[in-house]
């Protein structure tokens, strides 16, 4: 019987999207993070009687077909680009992007990672660089006698000098766009690999038309809303539990099946 396999599809998608929303709920804390969501089709139908194919010789056709769906399969985990809160911290060297753009990283293969985790640090050379002390792009180094950072909304970085009165400038934050952000591939450590699918990477000065502007002393939060996922999950487990009766149902007028005398 169909209906054992369609059920067993059901509970792996189901499956599916709880591993999904979990790790949403996982990393409600984690800066930058966006949420992911589970993404289903039918799968193919059998014919059983085609819709549209002639019932009599004078011309008269079948309205309605008979089709037998095959269950259900996964077929994207699409993931929500949109603003999440911003967090104060007053850390001078945190930066938080409000709309649109992504941190530029270099990695140590030579490729280039983005990410919307602006907390910042200082190497032992003064270069700004993320936690795990890759270098941001365009590269910022912060002399040795500055005593404080300042970083503006169009991404400029000034430093102040011990003994100078005006601010120095060290240069300034470039942000990348891409015309599908969902389409970036997710290598974790709050990074990103641009993809065929995400379409090239745009750089531009935070406050240029297309991009988004900083934000120094806040970092932006994860877009999780933690009721959401909630209800996402008491959903799921339901889709879950429904499918997994069907397979009882299925199996129960199997045995009756097999008991007939």
């Amino acid at each position: 019987m169909r209906s054992l396999d369609i059920g067993a599809l059901g509970m792996q998608a189901q499956s599916t999207n709880v591993d999904v929303t979990s790790h949403n709920i996982a990393n409600m804390t984690t800066t930058g993070y966006k949420r992911q969501r589970a993404e289903f089709q039918d799968l193919l139908y059998q014919d059983m009687r085609r819709a549209g194919s002639p019932s009599s010789d004078t011309g008269t056709i079948v309205p309605v077909g008979v089709q037998v769906g095959l269950g259900v399969k996964t077929a994207a985990i699409g993931r929500y680009m949109g603003q999440g809160s911003l967090s104060l911290t007053e850390n001078e060297l945190d930066i938080a992007i409000q709309g649109r753009g992504y941190f530029q990283i270099d990695l140590p293969s030579g490729e280039t990672a983005y990410s919307r985790d602006g907390t910042l640090k200082l190497d032992a050379n003064g270069a700004l660089v993320t936690k795990d002390g890759y270098a941001i792009q365009p590269g910022i180094t912060v002399p040795d006698n500055a005593t404080s950072v300042t970083i503006n909304s169009n991404g400029e970085v000034f430093a102040e000098i011990d003994g100078q009165v005006a601010l120095q400038n060290l240069g300034q934050i470039q942000l990348a766009t891409f015309i599908n952000p969902p389409g970036l591939d997710a290598l974790g450590d709050n990074l990103f690999l641009e993809t065929e699918a995400s379409g090239q990477a745009n750089a531009g000065a935070p406050g240029d038309v297309g991009y988004g502007t900083v934000l120094q002393g806040y970092l932006e939060a994860s877009n999780v809303n933690v009721v959401q996922e909630i209800t996402n999950l008491i959903k799921a487990q339901r889709a879950y539990e429904m499918n997994s009766k069907s397979i009882s149902t299925t199996d129960e007028m199997m045995s009756a099946v097999s008991n007939l005398r």
